[in-house]
């Protein structure tokens, strides 16, 4: 695969980038996915149904057994690719390893790629279904557990595709810094650089980020990259709000409220309000309090993530 330098590799299912590897021989191309995160992100494109051997066109395929340990046969003919999917999946996730995948979009409602909700039936001609995820996908998410993951179907709402940007894009400067530059030092740098956006995610996942920053030094480097890695993207996947939004504006203002005249602080509070009430969005008070930061110098503020919307990130992220 051809590499494009500044871009952000993450896994794809094939059929959403145009390739027809699909049971009947087309393709299921997402628009959204291919031209717009297309502009920002290179693609690994896997197919686990057409790399086991099925073949295009093919019979498809449906789990049977347990959520838990599946079994993958054909739907009419009953043959049984349990075996050679179970071996297949296995190479492939270990595989993707030297991929340094930061992401990855999976085809809903797909037995080797359904992130959730694939019938799971308890034996042929039975009415007992349970619920359960794609087997690639599920061994993907075994051994990928921080990797940020979504369907194709889930991205059509504008918030979670948001929020799968966003974590992307920090899970890749997190790991960035877990693998090449880490230091207890370097990690407190990027906490710090951090806090508002936790804080705009959950403010329990905040505190304990806090309390695990402020003891980096004295934890051994394997157990501080484990704990902070997992908490930090487990915090992002809560939902930021109006309401969380509107208390770290707020929170923010504080570290201005000396360099402000009474007329610029009015003019953010307005600003702030009028995002709370739905009039403006998010970018608006926080252009407002970006321009002061620059104008005053406010040196803690102007390294902070949440405030950053002049980079690719927040690029794409007010394209959605």
């Amino acid at each position: 695969m051809v590499h494009n330098k500044g871009k952000i590799k993450i896994g794809v299912s094939s059929c959403l980038i145009g390739e027809k590897v699909r049971y009947n021989g087309e393709h299921k191309q997402d628009l959204y996915v291919l031209e717009v995160l297309g502009k920002i992100f290179e693609y690994v494109p896997v197919c686990p149904e057409m790399e086991v051997g099925m073949g295009v066109p093919r019979e498809t395929v449906v789990l049977y057994g347990s959520p838990e340990n599946p079994r993958m046969t054909g739907r009419k003919s009953g043959t049984d690719w349990t075996g050679k999917m179970n071996r297949y999946v296995k190479g492939r996730v270990s595989g993707l390893a030297a991929e340094n995948l930061c992401g990855y979009i999976f085809k809903n409602r797909s037995p080797s790629c359904g992130l959730g909700g694939i019938p799971v039936h308890s034996e042929p001609g039975s009415n007992s279904v349970r619920r359960g995820r794609g087997m690639f996908a599920e061994a993907f998410m075994e051994k990928f557990p921080l990797v940020p993951v979504e369907d194709e179907g889930r991205l059509n709402n504008p918030k979670i595709r948001e929020n799968f940007i966003m974590r992307v894009l920090r899970f890749c400067r997190l790991r960035d810094l877990m693998e090449n530059r880490f230091s207890a030092g370097s990690l407190v740098k990027f906490h710090t650089s951090h806090k508002f956006l936790i804080l705009a995610h959950s403010k329990k996942y905040y505190d304990s980020l806090e309390q695990l920053a402020g003891n980096a030094r004295s934890l051994k480097a394997a157990e501080l990259k484990a704990r902070y890695s997992k908490l930090f993207m487990e915090a992002l996947t809560y939902k930021s709000t109006r309401k969380k939004n509107t208390d770290v504006l707020i929170h923010m203002l504080g570290f201005l409220k000396k360099s402000l005249s009474q007329e610029e602080k009015q003019n953010i509070l307005e600003s702030i309000e009028d995002y709370r009430k739905e009039r403006v969005p998010l970018t608006v008070p926080v252009w407002l309090i970006q321009d002061e930061v620059k104008k005053h110098n406010v040196s803690y503020l102007s390294d902070q993530v949440y405030l950053n919307t002049h980079t690719k990130e927040s690029m794409l992220r007010n394209h959605v």
